[in-house]
C-alpha cells in the first residue's frame, strides 16, 4: 500500500524538483513506513510502545513526521476515493452465494461447528443494507410491483438469500447446541475447567454480533414477507374482481339460469375460467415460492383459499345457482323447485368439466414446487362446493314423491353418474374414494326415489276406478296419461334400466309393485332374459289393460265396449310403435299380440252390430215353392230400415279418433253390408208394387247406405238428421 502511495504521490510535484523530492523524502518515508507498519489498531501493547518511542524523539522531528503523515493521508483519500465502486445488489448476491456455499460446506464437514466462531464477511452487511433499501422503496410505493420485471426479480432474489441465510444460521445454532448437550454428559469436569476461558470478553462480543445479525436478518425477512403477502393478496383479488366485472357485464344471476346452454357460452366459459392471466400466474408462483421457502406457507395458503372461495361464489352466481338450505327445499312448491333444478344441473356439469379442472391447474401452477400442497388446497376448496351441490340433490330427493318429479330426478341422477366416472381425472388418488362415496350416496338416493315413483304408477292405475264411462267409447284419459308417461320415461331407458338393476331388491309395503314374474314359474325363462325395468313396464301395461277391461264393462252396449277397447288398444299400439325407445323395451312380440287382440274386438263388434242386419238381408225364408211371400218380404225391408236407422243414429255419435281405425271400420262395414243389401234389393224389390209400396219399404239405395256408413264414429249426433232432411 505504501508503495502505491509513493508512486501515486509523484505526479502531484513539478518535474523539475523530482530529484530534491526523492532525496529529502526517502529518509522520512522509510521512518514513517516503520511507524505505520508498527501502528495496529487492534494491538494495545504495540500502541504503548509506539507512544514511548515517539516521546523520546525530538519535538521538531515529531512535528515534521506528523505533517508529512497528514499530507500522505490526504493523498490516500484523494487517490482511492474515485476507485470505490457504487453498491450493487447483483454483485453482492454473488458474494452472498459464495458465503452461503462455503458456510454450508463447512457445516456439513463438521456438524458441531460453533456458529459464533464463524466470521461474517462485510458483504453480508452491504447486502442487508441494499435489500432494506429496496424493500423500503416497494413499501413506500416509490417502486411498484410489475412496473419493472428486473426490479421484481432482484427483490425476490434478495428475499431468497435472506431466507437461506436465516435457515443456515438457525440450523448451525441448533446443531451446535445439540452437540454441546451431548458432550456435556461425557465431560462435565472438563467443561467446568474450560468455562473461564470460554467466557472471555472477545467471545461475548462475537456472540453479541451474531445475535444482532440474526435478529436483523429476521426483521428484514418479516418485513419482506409482509410486503409479499400483501402483494400476493392483491394479485389474487385483482384477477378475481376483473373476472367478476367482465362476467357481470354479460350476465347476472338468475338471468342465465336457462335449460338450454349454447355451445358458444360453454366455450367462452372454458376460456375465461379461472380468469388469471399467464403473467399474473407467473408472479403468484414466484411470490408463493419465496413465502413457502421462508416458512410462511399458512399465510400464503390462507390468502389463496379465501380468494378462491369468493371466486367460486361469484362463479356459482354467474351460472344462476343460489344455495338453498334443506329446510327451504322442503318448503318450496314443486313449480319453484323445478325451475331450480336445471340451474343445478348446469352448475354441476360446469364444475365437473370446466371449473374443477381449471382450478386444479391454477393451484398446480401457483404452487408448482409443492404439488402435494396444491392438491390439498384444490381438494379442500372444491370438496366444499361438491358437498354443497350434493346436499341440494339429496334435499330434492327427500321431498314428497310425485309422478311428475321422475324426469327431473333422472336428470340429476345422470349428472352425478356421468361425473363419478371422471373423478380420477378431477381428484388425487388419496381423496377419490371419499368423494366418490359421497356422490354415489346422493346418486343412489335419487335412483331409489325414481324407482319408487315409477312403481307407484301401479297404484295410480289401481286407484282409477271411476264408474262413469267415457262418452262415445273414446280413449280414456288414464290411457293417455299412462302411455305418454311411459313414452317419456323410456327416453331415459338406459338410465332406468341401470336404476332398476341397482334397486331391484327394494322392498315396498305393496308387494304388487315387484315384477309379477318373480313368483310365476311359467315365466322363469323370461325372468332370466328380461331386465327389471322391462318387467316393470310390462307389469304396468298389464295393469292398464285390466283396468280398461273393467271400464269397458261399464257400457251397456257390447259394440260400444268393443269400440272402447279398440280405441284404447289402437292408441297404445300406435304410441309404442311411434317411440323407438319404448318399442325396444316392449318388443315386436308384444305389439303383434296387441294387434291380434284388436282384430278380435273388431270382429266382435261386427258380429254384435251387423249380424241382425245381415239376417234381414238373408234370402232364407223368402222362397216358398218358388213364390215370395209379400208380408214376409215387407217385414224384412221394414226391419232392415229400422235397424239400420237405429245403428246410424247411435253409432254416428260414437268416437273413433284414430283415422286409420275409423277408415278400417267403415270399409269393413261397407264390405259386409252394401253387397248384401244390393243383392237383396235387386232380387226382391220387383215383388213389391211400384209406387207407394216401393217408397214405403225401400227407403235406402245402395249408395245411400254407403254414405250413411261414412257418418259412423264421427262423434256428431246431428249429422244424420241433417242428411236425412236433405
Amino acid at each position: 500500500m505504501e508503495k502505491n502511495l509513493d508512486e501515486q504521490s509523484i505526479p502531484h510535484e513539478d518535474e523539475g524538483n523530482n530529484t530534491n523530492i526523492d532525496d529529502t523524502s526517502k529518509s522520512s518515508l522509510s521512518e514513517t513506513k516503520d511507524n505505520v507498519e508498527d501502528v495496529k489498531p487492534d494491538d494495545e501493547t504495540k500502541k504503548v510502545d509506539d507512544v514511548d518511542h515517539v516521546e523520546g524523539e525530538p519535538k521538531e522531528e515529531k512535528k515534521e513526521e506528523e505533517e508529512e503523515e497528514e499530507s500522505r493521508e490526504g493523498i490516500i483519500v484523494e487517490v482511492t476515493q474515485p476507485e470505490t465502486p457504487p453498491p450493487n445488489l447483483e454483485k453482492v448476491l454473488e458474494d452472498i452465494d459464495r458465503f452461503l456455499a462455503t458456510t454450508n460446506e463447512n457445516n456439513n464437514n463438521n456438524a458441531n461447528v460453533n456458529p459464533n466462531e464463524e466470521k461474517i464477511p462485510e458483504c453480508v452487511d452491504k447486502f442487508l443494507d441494499l435489500l432494506e433499501e429496496k424493500i423500503a422503496k416497494y413499501d413506500s410505493g416509490e417502486t411498484k410491483w410489475g412496473e419493472v420485471v428486473e426490479e421484481d426479480s432482484s427483490l425476490l432474489e434478495g428475499v431468497n438469500r435472506v431466507t437461506k441465510m436465516m435457515k443456515l444460521l438457525s440450523t448451525m445454532i441448533i446443531e451446535f447446541q445439540s452437540g454441546e448437550k451431548e458432550t456435556e454428559a461425557e465431560g462435565e469436569a472438563q467443561a467446568e475447567e474450560d468455562a473461564a476461558e470460554k467466557e472471555n470478553e472477545k467471545e461475548k462480543d462475537e456472540k453479541k454480533d451474531h445475535s444482532t445479525l440474526v435478529n436483523r436478518i429476521s426483521a428484514i425477512q418479516q418485513r419482506a414477507m409482509s410486503y409479499l403477502e400483501e402483494e400476493f393478496r392483491m394479485l389474487m383479488e385483482e384477477s378475481r374482481n376483473q373476472n367478476k366485472t367482465e362476467n357481470n357485464d354479460s350476465s347476472k344471476g338468475k338471468q342465465v339460469a336457462t335449460t338450454e346452454a349454447s355451445e358458444n357460452e360453454s366455450t367462452e366459459t372454458v376460456m375465461d375460467f379461472p380468469g388469471f392471466k399467464e403473467e399474473v400466474v407467473t408472479n403468484l408462483n414466484k411470490i408463493a415460492c419465496e413465502m413457502l421457502l421462508a416458512g410462511y406457507d399458512s399465510e400464503c395458503y390462507h390468502i389463496y383459499t379465501v380468494s378462491r372461495k369468493h371466486g367460486f361464489s361469484d362463479g356459482l352466481y354467474k351460472l344462476g345457482y343460489e344455495r338453498i338450505s334443506m329446510d327451504e327445499v322442503q318448503k318450496m312448491q314443486w313449480e319453484s323447485l323445478e325451475r331450480e333444478i336445471p340451474s343445478w344441473i348446469n352448475t354441476f356439469k360446469e364444475c365437473a368439466t370446466v371449473w374443477f379442472p381449471g382450478e386444479r391447474k391454477l393451484a398446480a401452477s401457483i404452487f408448482s414446487d409443492h404439488p402435494s400442497d396444491a392438491d390439498t388446497l384444490y381438494t379442500e376448496l372444491t370438496r366444499v362446493v361438491v358437498f354443497q351441490l350434493l346436499n341440494f340433490a339429496e334435499s330434492v330427493a327427500m321431498t314428497k314423491r310425485a309422478a311428475e318429479k321422475l324426469f327431473k330426478y333422472l336428470d340429476m341422477y345422470e349428472a352425478i353418474r356421468d361425473t363419478i366416472t371422471n373423478l380420477e381425472k378431477l381428484y388425487p388418488e388419496n381423496i377419490v374414494d371419499d368423494i366418490k362415496a359421497e356422490m354415489t350416496s346422493a346418486k343412489n338416493r335419487l335412483g331409489e326415489v325414481a324407482v319408487l315413483i315409477f312403481c307407484e304408477l301401479e297404484n295410480s292405475i289401481k286407484s282409477d276406478c271411476g264408474k262413469t264411462p267415457v262418452a262415445g267409447g273414446a280413449v280414456h284419459p288414464l290411457t293417455r296419461y299412462i302411455v305418454n308417461y311411459l313414452r317419456l320415461a323410456c327416453e331415459y331407458k338406459d338410465t332406468l334400466e341401470e336404476v332398476f338393476r341397482e334397486h331391484s331388491k327394494i322392498e315396498r309395503s305393496d308387494s304388487t309393485s315387484r315384477p309379477h314374474y318373480e313368483t310365476d314359474n311359467q315365466h322363469s325363462k323370461e325372468k332370466e332374459s328380461t331386465s327389471p325395468f322391462a318387467a316393470q313396464l310390462t307389469r304396468v301395461m298389464e295393469l292398464l289393460d285390466a283396468n280398461l277391461e273393467g271400464k269397458a264393462k261399464l257400457y251397456k252396449e257390447v259394440p260400444l265396449s268393443c269400440i272402447f277397447m279398440m280405441n284404447n288398444g289402437r292408441y297404445i299400439v300406435q304410441k309404442i310403435k311411434g317411440s323407438a325407445e319404448i318399442y325396444e323395451v316392449m318388443g315386436e312380440t308384444w305389439c303383434r299380440k296387441r294387434s291380434t287382440e284388436l282384430r278380435t274386438y273388431h270382429k266382435n263388434y261386427q258380429v254384435e252390430t251387423w249380424s241382425k242386419i245381415l239376417t234381414c238381408l238373408s234370402p232364407k225364408g223368402l222362397s216358398d215353392n218358388g213364390k215370395v211371400p209379400k208380408p214376409v218380404l215387407k217385414e224384412r225391408f221394414k226391419n232392415f230400415n229400422t235397424l239400420f236407422d237405429e245403428i246410424h243414429k247411435t253409432q254416428s255419435t260414437w268416437v273413433v279418433s284414430d283415422e286409420q281405425l275409423q277408415s278400417e271400420l267403415r270399409v269393413s262395414i261397407s264390405a259386409l253390408v252394401i253387397p248384401a243389401y244390393r243383392s237383396f234389393l235387386g232380387r226382391f224389390s220387383q215383388y213389391l208394387d211400384p209406387g207407394r209400396q216401393t217408397e214405403k219399404y225401400i227407403k235406402f239405395q245402395a249408395e245411400d247406405i254407403e254414405n250413411y256408413i261414412d257418418d259412423l264414429f264421427a262423434g256428431n249426433p246431428h249429422q244424420a238428421m241433417v242428411r236425412k232432411k236433405v
